[in-house]
């Protein structure tokens, strides 16, 4: 198998790697990614990607792709497809690696009847709200189920006409036998089959019992003979059950290790949340820009490369820690700064007429493509009469510091002439300037300066009126207005979302150049940020872009200010 390179930092995963192959314990390394195929990847799956396929190519091992597909209520072939996609698009290979659960129903049952033949599983008849009664509190223990007596026959007798389907949904359990009174809730006589019918994605309808995902986790990892089994902390106290059940079948028992789950600012990383988001059209999809998924970050524009980066950036530790957006978009930007092209874009189009060009010449300027990157070539800028700034850098009454466009104010364009602004025209009825007059000195295009030439400050972008593409631009901020959510217990985190999360400008204009850009490539509108045409299109058949991230980390400044 070949990946990209991760540079796992020293962590403490490595080090018990390191002391079980230098013990002989393991002679490799073989590591999972089990996402349940429920919903799409996000970020916080990435971080254990990155995790378990680096760990595997670090120590030449390998890593398997398995779906945990124990609940085909809520599992479909779109999500698997669409993990497998993630997966694939972060530039790891599974090879021939991959599994499902479902592969393995026919041993995880054999299993279950090996502990019903043990003494240590028996069938309960006990009502869902009954059992939970029974189960106790985190300060006082449980109750056995009046069911717990049931001799060895009569479990395997209950647990066959089960699967069968002599019984209806619900109405039946097998659980492990342990401790009613232990202090971890989780060893209390937990559920490992229940009755469910209900056609699966990859076995159809041969199955009307399926496994509890505490009893298929560990069982399939021992049955690929997985050497460390990592899973994010909320598994912690899962791990005696999980041990537990190892030792009662007597199987080859992989060591369950837990890490920090990824937590980001700004946005929420519970896939029954997004997928809620998307139901209730918040959103326009898993593949929206705003959500964290990695479908969604793929559409914005966002690098395999540089989310890479972002998980070997924040490392791998014990303790769980929100990370702030920032860091991640700061890995975007350092990746998207040395391969987007460079191009310019005017977002809100304020119309220029320089007077004192001739109204029937044009001419060409030459710029390059990457400012650092010779070989990436050059581009041609077309200019002419007309042209369109952008409106944010004109003020009729600017301040000191502003050195952009003016009344009697002069700028240079970009690669072009300095112009002067001689004349502000405006609307009679609303006052809104429409059109601004100015005139060029025609001693400086392309760069030029004249000996004598008073220097100007300020520099702008804009694009020829007669040559402009028009396209959709769509401005994309935080999916939630509150940096930690779970600080709001008291909100329902809809009531969180940032209302000015997406803004459309259905009238942008940028260079002729990218008439023909295709879907997924990424450019930086020079001052203004990185832009990644949308595969998707727009409403108006016209060519979209969405601003992948800003130049800089604007909402530090403002939080700053």
């Amino acid at each position: 198998m070949s990946h990209p390179p991760v540079q796992l930092g020293p962590n403490f995963i490595r080090n018990i790697v390191d002391e079980d192959l230098a013990s002989g314990k393991h002679k490799s390394v073989v590591t999972r990614f089990p996402p349940e195929p429920n919903g799409y990847l996000h970020i916080g799956h990435a971080k254990s990607i990155c995790l378990n396929f680096g760990l595997a190519a670090l120590y030449q091992g390998r890593c398997h792709l398995r779906f945990d597909d124990t609940n085909p209520v809520k599992e479909e072939q779109e999500y698997i497809d669409a993990i497998k996609t993630d997966v694939s698009w972060l530039g790891f290979d599974w090879g021939e690696n991959e599994y499902h659960a479902s592969d393995y129903f026919e041993a995880l049952y054999a299993f279950a009847e090996k502990l019903v033949e043990k003494g240590l599983a028996f069938v309960c008849d006990l009502p869902p709200e009954e059992m939970r009664e029974y189960r106790g509190t985190l300060t006082e223990p449980g109750k056995e189920s009046p069911y717990r007596s049931r001799t060895v026959g009569e479990n395997l007798d209950l647990l066959r006409r089960m699967r069968a389907g002599e019984f209806d949904d619900g109405s039946r359990v097998l659980r492990a036998k342990i401790d009613m009174a232990a202090p971890n809730m989780n060893l209390r006589d937990p559920v490992l089959y229940r009755i469910l019918r209900a056609t699966h994605p990859r076995t159809g309808d041969a199955w009307c019992i399926y496994p509890m995902y505490d009893f298929a986790h560990g069982q399939s990892d021992s049955l690929e003979q997985i050497t460390h089994s990592l899973c994010t902390l909320e598994f912690q106290d899962h791990r005696p059950l999980y041990d537990w059940l190892c030792e009662a079948l007597e199987i080859y028992h992989p060591q369950q290790i837990e890490f920090a789950r990824l937590n980001l600012t700004y946005t929420v990383m519970s896939k029954r949340r997004l997928l809620e988001l998307v139901n209730e059209k918040h959103v326009s999809g898993w593949d929206d820009p705003r959500m964290p998924t990695l479908s969604g970050m793929r559409r914005r524009g966002f690098t395999a490369a540089a989310i890479r980066t972002f998980c070997e950036r924040i490392g791998v530790g014990k303790s769980d820690s929100v990370i702030d957006m920032s860091t991640l978009e700061d890995c975007v930007r350092e990746d998207l700064d040395q391969i987007a092209p460079r191009a310019m874009g005017v977002l809100r189009p304020l119309k220029v007429t320089i007077t004192n060009y001739p109204e029937a010449q044009s001419e060409e300027f030459t710029a390059p493509k990457h400012p650092k990157k010779p070989e990436m070539g050059s581009r041609t800028i077309p200019f002419g009469r007309e042209i369109y700034v952008d409106r944010d850098d004109f003020m009729e009454d600017p301040p000191k510091n502003f050195f952009r466009l003016g009344p009697d104010r002069e700028v240079r364009l970009r690669y072009g002439y300095i112009i002067r602004c001689d004349e502000v025209i405006k609307d009679p009825v609303s006052g809104e300037v429409t059109e601004l007059r100015c005139s060029y000195d025609t001693e400086t295009g392309g760069g030029v300066l004249p000996e004598g030439r008073k220097k100007v400050k300020g520099i702008i972008h804009w694009v020829a009126a007669a040559h402009a593409v028009s396209v959709e631009v769509r401005l994309y901020d935080r999916l939630l207005s509150v940096a930690d959510p779970a600080s709001e217990k008291d909100r329902d985190y809809r009531e969180l979302l940032n209302p000015e999360s997406l803004e459309v400008l259905a009238d942008a204009l940028v260079e002729p150049g990218l008439a023909s850009a295709e879907a997924g490539e990424t450019f930086q509108f020079e001052r203004l940020g990185y832009f990644c045409v949308d595969g998707k299109g727009s409403q108006s058949d016209k060519l979209a872009f969405n601003r992948t991230v800003t130049l800089r980390d604007t909402w530090a400044k403002l939080a700053k200010g």
